[in-house]
């Protein structure tokens, strides 16, 4: 590729940012609202091969329908009833609230973001979105303050995001971050059952009726017990319904977790990673529309409920001036030519 283009557009007033490869080969599209991914296509054999599954209109992005895409902090998934114990202090997420106290995803998704600087070279892009939209006040019981920093790379197989986050405030700050992407591998509207999916992990995390993990040391299952849920061989997804973190990732000689889902019919594979943390998957059941089209695979730097878990109080601490980083992306390959066999990655 010899060049790469940044340029602003209106999707129905929303601002957003697109990128591309000369040619038009890669694109992608970002909203500045989250800093959300609204789309990553790669041709293939001439054919934009369209990799997640974002959202149709700005309505379903200010909705967050399905957090479709989302920037997960200062928290990932759900905090049980709303509520959490921080540095001997109780906050309440929902004040006054007594019905539906479910609270997830965190506040970045719904941030308003600004473009800081967007570089392009031969091979790449780079887009640097920047938030001072966490501050005390804004939020019910979060009354911290954050400056948050998202980073896509986008080059002509891969797409990595870096999620920086940094204490501005004069106190410690309760924080972990993640991201909720969808994927999947074909233009139609078929389910995700025939794609195989693998998943370094050892052990799964126990949950209840509300999918908070249960307490306790016993909250891991090993993976051993619970083989309909075992994913380190390339398994299909069948028609399993997954809503479940699975955690003790196999992090290799490069410090990443690899998680792939392959289509078996034409051997593509995107290749998740990360570089700590746990692994989401849901399947979307639950979706408002198109559910089982695509299939979120979620780095995550703690397990749901880490406000309220005693083993997690030091990771999610930051203390005032500190910053943490989480990082994560997702691969293409392609079937070597004349076989739909790709290339494994070495464990």
């Amino acid at each position: 590729m010899s060049g790469w283009t940044v340029e602003p557009f209106s999707w129905e007033g929303e601002p957003c940012l697109a990128v591309g490869s000369h040619g038009g080969t890669v694109r992608a599209a970002v909203a500045l609202h989250g800093a959300t991914l609204l789309s990553w296509r790669i041709d293939q054999d001439g054919e934009p091969l369209e990799l997640t599954d974002g959202y149709h209109d700005p309505a379903e992005l200010h909705e967050q329908s399905g957090v479709r895409n989302g920037v997960l902090a200062p928290f990932p998934n759900r905090i049980a009833d709303g509520r959490y114990r921080f540095d001997a202090r109780e906050h309440d997420l929902l004040p006054g609230v007594t019905g539906d106290r479910t609270v997830y995803h965190g506040f970045a998704r719904t941030a308003p973001f600004v473009l800081e600087r967007a570089t392009t070279t031969a091979d790449s892009a780079q887009l640097v979105l920047r938030s001072h939209g966490i501050r005390p006040g804004r939020f019910d019981g979060y009354p911290f303050s954050l400056d948050l920093t998202v980073t896509y790379t986008v080059t002509e197989d891969e797409l990595v995001l870096d999620i920086h986050a940094v204490n501005t405030g004069d106190v410690a700050a309760p924080y972990a971050a993640g991201w909720h992407p969808y994927f999947r591998l074909g233009n139609g509207a078929a389910d995700i059952d025939d794609l195989e999916l693998r998943i370094p992990a050892r052990t799964l995390v126990r949950t209840d009726d509300e999918l908070i993990p249960v307490d306790g040391a016993d909250c891991r299952i090993d993976l051993n017990d619970l083989p309909e849920m075992d994913f380190r061989g390339a398994n299909p997804v069948g028609q399993r319904v997954i809503d479940a973190c699975y955690a003790d990732l196999h992090f290799g000689p490069d410090g990443r977790a690899e998680t792939v889902l392959r289509d078996p019919k034409t051997g593509r594979e995107l290749r998740i990673w990360q570089e700590s943390g746990f692994l989401h998957v849901f399947t979307g059941d639950t979706l408002p529309r198109d559910r089982r089209t695509s299939i979120a695979i979620e780095p995550v730097e703690t397990m749901t409920n880490s406000f309220n878990r005693d083993e997690f109080a030091t990771a999610i601490t930051i203390a005032p001036g500190q910053s943490r980083r989480f990082r994560c992306g997702v691969r293409l390959v392609r079937p070597a030519k004349g076989g739909t066999k790709a290339p494994t990655r070495k464990p």
